[in-house]
């Protein structure tokens, strides 16, 4: 079973409450490419089998998503000693190892009264994980139609809400030191690509930040991102250089890479001295 046909059965499956639920992470940037924005590129796309679904913490579901899973092929597999545990979802026949993971925002401390870690959320027969900053991605979804006609082989056309790309990239900076050290190079081609993608979008998403985004987060939030954006992508580290030699297509030059970064992150992020933004002009239409 091929990467598509195994997110296409989590599709149906979840179906019903795709309305509720937001597709982040890895499958997030690469359904990004079938967006109305999205500039053609050639080169393939960088892939994940694991599926990450957010959703707000406050959500009421209607029905049994666990149940639907089931009936999909998809069976629990319990990690850590949390109260509920962790939870992925895998396919019981996929012999590659696609999975599923419910996601919601952490607010607040993780370490409750008494020293309990909260990091779990149980709701409609599943258990969600939650983590820092992924209330971003919640903010200002887009959505892309997804059927067969794309190669994603769901029983009917769907739409799916994803993170814009401003927040998107926003998301990957932020949680940079949470990383692995082995998904850090990881996460900067996923910027650098997104950055690619959207290139010629780069007003419109930097009016997205300013006015719709920007005013939605935390000060000390705004302030971790410009600090990190210029730690990460300011000159070329051992992240970037690992990051240009993921690609098997196409030829990457680190200090293109970091040239490419850190210019498309001052066009949607930043400011000018005075500490106010620029100015940009947009497309009618509103933000997709």
């Amino acid at each position: 079973m091929n990467d598509l046909a195994a997110f296409a059965r989590l599709l149906d499956a979840l179906r019903p409450w795709l309305n509720e639920l937001v597709i982040v992470g890895g499958w997030a940037h690469r359904l990004h490419r079938f967006h109305s924005l999205a500039h053609p590129q050639t080169y393939a796309v960088v892939g994940t089998k694991d599926a990450d679904v957010a959703f707000s913490a406050g959500t009421s579901f209607d029905g049994d998503i666990a149940a639907a899973l089931r009936r999909a092929g998809f069976r629990e597999d319990l990690s850590g000693d949390h109260r509920p545990p962790i939870t992925q979802y895998r396919l019981e026949s996929e012999d590659d190892g696609f999975s599923a993971e419910f996601l919601v925002p952490l607010l607040g401390s993780e370490i409750k009264r008494g020293g309990r870690r909260d990091v779990t959320l149980a709701t409609a027969g599943i258990t969600a994980q939650k983590l820092r900053h992924l209330d971003l991605l919640l903010l200002e979804t887009w959505h892309v139609r997804l059927s067969r006609d794309v190669e994603v082989p769901v029983a009917g056309p769907v739409d799916v809400r994803l993170p814009n790309p401003a927040s998107f990239i926003a998301q990957r900076i932020l949680i940079y030191k949470e990383r692995a050290p082995s998904r850090r190079a990881q996460d900067a081609l996923y910027i650098h690509d997104a950055l690619e993608l959207f290139g010629g979008e780069l007003p419109l998403l930097r009016s997205l930040w300013r006015e719709r985004i920007r005013p939605s987060i935390h000060d000390r939030t705004a302030r971790l991102l410009e600090r990190s954006r210029h730690e990460q992508f300011d000159s070329v580290t051992d992240v970037i250089r690992n990051a240009a030699r993921i690609p098997q297509d196409r030829i990457l030059r680190p200090q293109r890479f970091q040239a490419t970064c850190a210019y498309g992150l001052e066009e949607i992020f930043g400011t000018t001295s005075s500490g106010e933004s620029r100015e940009v002009r947009t497309g009618t239409g509103g933000f997709a």
